[in-house]
């Protein structure tokens, strides 16, 4: 059974270059990617790759996000390197690498605007990569609205990435997160939160063909299934200082429909619970096989062979079982079609 694994990080070598030039000693994030040799030594991700048959990947750059290196006169520079590089991947291993995700200078809207025509419409992506927020700032500000309209515009998903550090702390008395509370429980609540803000902020309404696949299996969204249900049906009746009565009336859908218009993906570090709460919250039809390959805690591919195992075990009939670990893919990146 043929398996596209449709978020995994890399590093073209080019970029790698210009990023420890630009952001030798960035923190958090940073030092995690300077030691991860399978993000840029490909012969190295190959040999994990070797292991499984009918296995294929979707490659992005990791965390930290552009924006988070360098200001905005840099990153678009940094956006085109890396764009490029894994273009060059693509062609180079087709069979291997059938499509990549651009990434975007986020806080420079205009150039991340004429960044998605180029990756897209000349290099070939299959679509861009977010981040959860931009340097902090919520992505229902209206300087990046544009860019949720062309994505939508051209029917080409939007790869959903969290993005916190150790400098947003857990309690207000705090100056900073400890023991990487900041990315075990920050980085599912970065996604649900911004998933919230674009339902509530009508995006789905506004874009009928916009598609965001969320990574780690939408963050706390199904698990929290009942909260996210009835808790928002009373949306405004615990605020003092703002009236979000007319929130609700606004949109076109009762608002947990659009929480499962999202797309999720399976890189949930093994969990099986997880993934079956998922499934019955997202549906087969939303659900696509990712392990988040290179990221395993200790040097090999146990990432991709517990997710695999995982979902072969899931009381799931064939056809469904392709459809998470291939069919939604081809279908949502339209692989296969004339770019």
């Amino acid at each position: 059974m043929y398996k596209l694994d449709i978020f995994n990080h890399i590093f073209p070598r080019a970029f790698f270059d210009k990023m420890l030039q630009v952001a030798p000693h960035h923190k958090d994030m940073g030092k995690r990617v300077r030691n991860i040799p399978a993000l840029v030594d490909l012969e190295q991700r190959f040999r994990v790759m070797d292991q499984f048959a009918d296995y294929a990947q979707i490659i992005c750059l990791a965390s930290p996000p552009l924006e988070a290196l360098a200001g905005p006169e840099v990153t678009p520079e940094l956006a085109r390197i890396a764009n490029d590089g894994m273009a060059e991947y693509v062609a180079k291993y087709p069979e291997r690498f059938p499509g990549f995700v651009a990434s975007l200078p986020m806080n420079n809207p205009e150039a991340a605007l004429a960044e998605i025509d180029r990756a897209v419409l000349e290099l070939g992506a299959v679509g861009v990569q977010m981040f959860t927020n931009v340097n902090g700032a919520p992505l229902d500000r209206p300087e990046y609205r544009p860019l949720f309209a062309r994505m939508a515009s051209l029917a080409r998903p939007i790869w959903l990435h969290p993005a916190r550090g150790a400098d947003f702390p857990d309690y207000r008395t705090e100056e900073k997160s400890r023991y990487e509370i900041w990315f075990v429980f920050g980085w599912p609540y970065e996604t649900s939160a911004a998933m919230a803000r674009l339902v509530f902020g009508g995006y789905f309404d506004a874009f009928p063909n916009l598609t965001i696949i969320t990574h780690h299996m939408g963050g706390m969204v199904p698990y929290f299934e009942g909260r996210v249900s009835t808790s928002w049906a009373q949306l405004g009746s615990r605020t003092s200082d703002e009236d979000y009565s007319g929130v609700l009336a606004r949109l076109k859908r009762p608002h947990l429909e659009y929480f499962k218009m999202f797309y999720a993906d399976t890189a949930l570090f093994g969990a099986a619970a997880a993934t079956r709460c998922g499934l019955e919250f997202f549906g087969v039809d939303h659900v696509l096989f990712a392990s988040d390959s290179p990221f395993d805690p200790e040097k090999g591919p146990g990432y991709i062979r517990e997710t695999i195992r995982i979902l072969e075990a899931l009381p799931l009939s064939a056809a469904e079982r392709q459809q998470i670990f291939a069919g939604n893919a081809q279908r949502l990146l339209r692989l296969g079609e004339p770019r």
